[in-house]
């Protein structure tokens, strides 16, 4: 009986010992450098009997999103993908989910790192960092003294910290920052937490509330439909004069432009930032505010994180084979795919 096919988009950085493991159970095509034109061709030729399809980081850029039309391109023996990322924003899930395939993701894994890629940023952006750094970097210390004349940033003492959407990273951030000794922390859900997950943070009951109250904001919420541009003119205007905002999610949670004339205005007074609308391509003007601090989104580049991601969609895929169901199914498809 011949093994089934799992086609798996590269790259593997870390886990070459799980694949091989694979190996003895399935037929593993590792997709190298491939159009979307070639990717839909060979899924009506040579792949039209692959089961399941691991996506690397790097699929959109290979063959771009899993949307509609790609989807209708797939085979009926697909019955599994497995993504390799928390977020899963480069997936349609509903005709996935039309069709009976199972979506699966990577919860809790990136938790540690991404948090604290966000409080590395978060300290960064109040205390002027990135601004100090340029002004060493171009030879201008010790001209104006300690951080060579930089404005003076704030600490967390006597400060409100607001964090958009209380999940599993935004908890790991949360925790993270208590100890920090801000006045008070709130967050804004879609639905107040239990108390045991809540802890001693505050619910407000909408965004407006929230940017209202809070000196520093860390966007943790998913990008999706609702949340698209959440952060526009209209509710930038609703902050704090001096405000700081934190990214670690999703890029076009931001309208970036809206961003950058509240940076110059000085309405926002700072923001730490490792995803961006249009990667790998992000705005030269905004890079260039020394009032803003970037990374080009690192907050899961961790050896053990990407290890363990790799080794999780791996971990998927072995269980859609030997039961039916994959691990970790979006929440999309939660009690619909899994009864």
């Amino acid at each position: 009986m011949s093994k089934p096919l799992i086609l798996h988009t590269d790259p593997v950085r870390y886990g070459q010992a799980p694949w091989t493991e694979m190996e003895k159970i399935a037929e593993v095509v590792h997709i190298g450098q491939y159009s979307r034109e070639q990717f839909i061709a060979d899924l009506h030729g040579k792949y039209s009997n692959v089961v399941a399809i691991a996506r690397g980081y790097l699929t959109g850029s290979k063959v771009g999103r899993f949307d509609e039309d790609l989807v209708s391109h797939f085979p009926p023996t697909l019955k599994y993908i497995a993504h390799q990322g928390a977020g899963y924003d480069q997936i349609d899930i509903e005709p996935l989910t039309k069709r009976g395939i199972q979506v699966s993701h990577c919860p809790d894994i990136v938790n540690a790192s991404t948090a604290d890629s966000n409080l590395f940023l978060l300290l960064g952006s109040m205390r002027n960092f990135e601004a100090g750094r340029r002004q060493l970097v171009a030879g201008n210390w010790p001209a104006g003294g300690f951080g060579a004349g930089v404005k003076e940033g704030i600490n967390p003492t006597r400060k409100v910290l607001g964090i958009i959407a209380m999940g599993r990273i935004g908890r790991a951030f949360r925790d993270r920052c208590v100890p920090l000794g801000f006045e008070k922390i709130i967050y804004y859900n879609r639905s107040r937490l239990p108390a045991e997950l809540e802890k001693d943070s505050v619910f407000v009951s909408s965004i407006e509330e929230l940017v209202a109250q809070a000196d520093v904001i860390s966007i943790n919420c998913p990008l999706n439909k609702a949340t698209h541009h959440l952060i526009s003119d209209e509710l930038i205007s609703k902050m704090k004069d001096g405000v700081i905002i934190v990214n670690t999610a999703r890029g076009a949670i931001i309208d970036e432009q809206s961003l950058i004339k509240h940076l110059k205005s000085g309405k926002v007074g700072a923001a730490g930032l490792d995803v961006f609308e249009n990667e790998p391509r992000p705005p030269k003007e905004l890079l260039e505010l020394p009032n803003v601090m970037a990374l080009p989104h690192m907050g899961t580049h961790a050896v053990q994180t990407v290890f363990d991601m790799e080794n999780w969609v791996i971990e998927n895929v072995k269980s859609g084979l030997t039961t039916g169901k994959v691990i970790s199914l979006v929440p999309e498809q939660q009690g619909v795919l899994d009864v």
